[in-house]
């Protein structure tokens, strides 16, 4: 599904090079829910970042169903961003003028795909995260949770082949970033949704299939959750974080 290999990237600040990625590989399989965490300055938003090509690569390999996505022209990547690839940001994103079931609908109407098939979809996907009383409502009616869930359902409207999650629960107490969670797992369990997500939160990292650890630029641990209870995988990612402290 996707593939990143010795994926390197740096900053230029005057004559000061400054390398952030420093040959990141890895694989995520297509089904999986995998999780990149790591402390600040490790280079977990420049590595997804880099993945939706929002910033340009130095060199390595981004593989999306075997599609290089470090090779491919502006208007390419227009197509694979809109059709290919969904997006869950910390601050929702949503159109404050839009309802709910329009936000939704956004990214087939951007790529000129609306019609009643989308329309169902989308109503399905408001049915599936538990907003369908809510459609109807503009962002500013709804609660945190909500947002989360309805930006959510909008990434998948064109049944991308990955969902991006940038720090999905980083504004939200902890009941909504349960209900976020649970939301991801339904796009997985229901739709067979592949989701790779940057967090701070062991929390939420520990309902993955795999936690990539970064630390200054390189992979610094992997861990497979297996058939570990959710509970003991989180005190494992702990531990882990306590080593890496050290």
């Amino acid at each position: 599904m996707l593939q990143v290999s010795q994926l390197k990237k740096q900053y230029q600040v005057g004559t000061l090079c400054y390398p952030v990625l420093k040959g990141i590989s890895f694989t995520v399989n297509e089904g999986e829910f995998v999780a990149v965490m790591g402390p600040s300055g490790s280079g977990k938003t420049t590595l997804l970042n880099c993945i939706s090509r929002y910033i340009p690569v130095d060199s390595g390999q981004i593989l999306l169903n075997h599609t290089d996505l470090a090779s491919l022209d502006e208007d390419s990547l227009a197509e694979i961003r809109n059709r290919r690839l969904g997006f869950v940001f910390q601050d929702f994103l949503l159109l404050d003028g839009l309802t709910v079931r329009e936000n939704i609908l956004l990214p087939a109407i951007i790529g000129g795909t609306i019609n009643a098939n989308v329309e169902e979809q989308a109503d399905h996907l408001c049915a599936i995260f538990g907003i369908e009383s809510i459609k109807q409502k503009y962002p500013a009616e709804i609660s945190g949770g909500e947002k989360q869930r309805t930006a959510v359902a909008r990434a998948l409207i064109n049944h991308p082949l990955l969902i991006l999650a940038d720090e999905p629960t980083g504004n939200l107490d902890s009941k909504s970033s349960r209900a976020v969670i649970a939301s991801f797992e339904q796009a997985r369990s229901a739709l067979s949704a592949t989701i790779f997500m940057v967090t701070h939160d062991s929390f939420a990292a520990s309902f993955c299939d795999k936690v990539i650890i970064l630390q200054d630029g390189v992979v610094w641990k992997t861990l497979v959750k297996g058939n570990n209870e959710r509970l003991a995988f989180q005190d494992e990612l702990l531990d882990a974080i306590r080593e890496m402290g050290r």
